[in-house]
């Protein structure tokens, strides 16, 4: 069994590694928040000033940590950061993990084959497991540590093995250094365990006990990134307080919800559009599971808590209308069917609890057609996902999809091909502008420029130790003198949008009409891309 796993896992891991391959090489079609961790680790590893605090505080740092031997050969091959290759070989296998646990699962629970390798493939080809599986964001890994979790608790819900609560929590905190939305999942699977321990001991003791040996890795993480980022930066709380954090580029952008019936519309939505089946399927598991007595579908209320908090959070206006904060909705979906299964067989465990719970086969009459529906119905949801990912309305950050992966299915508005087309050329503009400054051949330090729109420019440049960038620990000193310190150049945006919050524009307010008295104007470069900056080179004045 465990080679046929392994078989799954590499089988995954190439296909999303290809599909990765295809959209960054053959299409140019990159993500930026993934572009944009790639720079925060180039900018650990080769910038003038390297130091792992320039990874950064605002976002959670696993995804950039794995990807640090890769970022380091980027020294002599650059294209792996040019083409966010580092965050793709991370994602890849990130998500095929998650396939190989939801295959795992569906064992356990004693599905038949048929089930099994049919839900399994189901998830693997769910089209949005496979975009995030290839272009290297954190969903990837906050999927596959989640799943990860859920089936160590399903296990432990028989067993009683501590290893597995101890592999759960362990999960779970990583998590929170994956996506914060993992605190959801973290309390919600603190509050069953403790629940289920008291049901079965009557003990308090053993139910706080339990519950922190699943809480506990969560909130040692929760501390020390927090800890680490208040010495560091002096605030504990970057993602949310910081001038580059969601709460300031959601001022910036005004890409907030209003809140009310629209926003949970739109969330509903969403969710219904990404897992079509679920409202059917969780309904069918919990009946089935009450009539059973069954609390094993209980775990999926860890799940069911990443989507309650998404849900919440866009209601109060603190994040995106973006389909990925519902991609919990697929292996949620997923798992319902698997729990409409009857249990079958015991749990092999590596060392049993003092409280094992016994493992009654479930009554076999009439369940195989419900099985046979719950597999059709969540494979008919496939095609509906699809076509949703191609929607401006449904999907912002996907729909240009169309134009890089189907193109011949036609376009009925001239304007959203554009709009697509400038997508995909998000960051072409700043490739070009990392070539042109590459072939100036200038010293360490020469380039002055803010990475809240300059990422792509590191991420690209064969030289990173040209640029000065805020990670750099003499930053403020050299933005407030750069002729007396060596700067030949600097790049400045617009002093609007996120361009407001860039450190030149905050130094020196006009420096990106006029050059602010301290430079003269080399030459201005329109941006190809879909909402990108008009750059300024500006040479420093002597």
């Amino acid at each position: 069994m465990r080679s046929r796993t392994g078989v799954l896992f590499v089988v995954v891991t190439v296909l999303y590694l290809a599909a990765g391959l295809y959209l960054s090489l053959g299409v140019g079609y990159l993500q930026g928040d993934a572009l944009s961790r790639v720079a925060d680790t180039r900018a650990a590893l080769l910038s003038r000033d390297p130091h792992l605090a320039a990874i950064g505080f605002i976002f959670t740092p696993l995804t950039a940590l794995l990807q640090l031997p890769l970022v380091w050969l980027s020294a002599w091959i650059p294209g792996l950061t040019t083409w966010s290759l580092t965050a793709v070989a991370v994602s890849a296998p990130a998500m095929a993990g998650a396939v190989v646990q939801v295959n795992a699962l569906a064992r356990e629970r004693g599905c038949p084959p048929w089930l099994t390798w049919g839900l399994t493939a189901v998830f693997a080809l769910h089209p949005m497991i496979v975009y995030y599986g290839a272009n290297g964001m954190s969903e990837a890994l906050f999927v596959f540590l989640v799943v990860w979790a859920v089936r160590r608790l399903f296990r432990w819900m028989s067993t009683d093995d501590v290893h597995d609560l101890m592999v759960a929590g362990c999960a779970l905190g990583l998590a929170y250094l994956a996506r914060y939305d993992a605190l959801a999942a973290s309390g919600t699977a603190t509050l069953l365990v403790g629940a289920v321990a008291w049901r079965r001991s009557r003990r308090p003791a053993v139910a706080i006990l339990d519950g922190l040996l699943v809480a506990a890795p969560t909130v040692l993480a929760f501390v020390a990134w927090a800890a680490t980022s208040w010495l560091i930066t002096g605030n504990a709380m970057a993602q949310f307080s910081s001038r580059y954090g969601n709460a300031a580029i959601l001022e910036q952008s005004g890409g907030g919800s209003g809140g009310g019936m629209d926003a949970l519309t739109f969330s509903l939505a969403e969710i219904v559009v990404l897992a079509p089946a679920l409202a059917l399927v969780g309904v069918v598991s919990v009946v089935l599971a009450v009539r059973r007595r069954d609390p094993e579908p209980l775990v999926l209320l860890v799940l069911l808590a990443v989507l309650t908090f998404a849900v919440l959070t866009y209601l109060r206006g603190m994040t995106f209308p973006f389909l990925r904060f519902y991609i919990s909705a697929v292996p949620l979906a997923v798992l319902c069917v698997v729990f409409i299964a009857p249990r079958r067989g015991g749990v092999r465990a590596r060392r049993l609890g003092p409280m094992p719970a016994e493992r009654r086969p479930d009554p076999m009459v009439g369940v195989r057609p419900v099985q046979v529906v719950g597999l059709l119905v969540v494979v008919a949801g496939l095609p509906v996902s699809a076509f949703a990912m191609l929607s401006p309305a449904l999907s912002q950050e996907q729909h240009a999809l169309h134009t890089a992966v189907v193109p011949w299915l036609g376009y009925s508005d001239p304007d959203l091909r554009f709009e697509q087309q400038a997508i995909i050329a998000s960051f072409d503009t700043e490739r070009r502008l990392a070539d042109h400054l590459d072939a100036l051949g200038l010293p360490e330090g020469s380039v002055l420029m803010d990475t809240v729109q300059g990422f792509p420019i590191i991420a690209s440049t064969k030289r990173p130790d040209r640029f000065v960038i805020p990670s750099d620990r003499d930053f403020v000193t050299i933005l407030n003198d750069p002729a007396g310190h060596g700067v030949q150049f600097m790049l400045t945006v617009p002093n609007e949008g996120r361009g407001t919050s860039d450190a030149l524009n905050l130094r020196y307010p006009t420096i990106h009409d006029n050059g602010a008295g301290i430079a003269t104007l080399v030459m201005e470069v329109l941006n190809s891309g879909n909402d990108r900056p008009t750059w300024r080179l500006w040479r420093v004045n002597r």
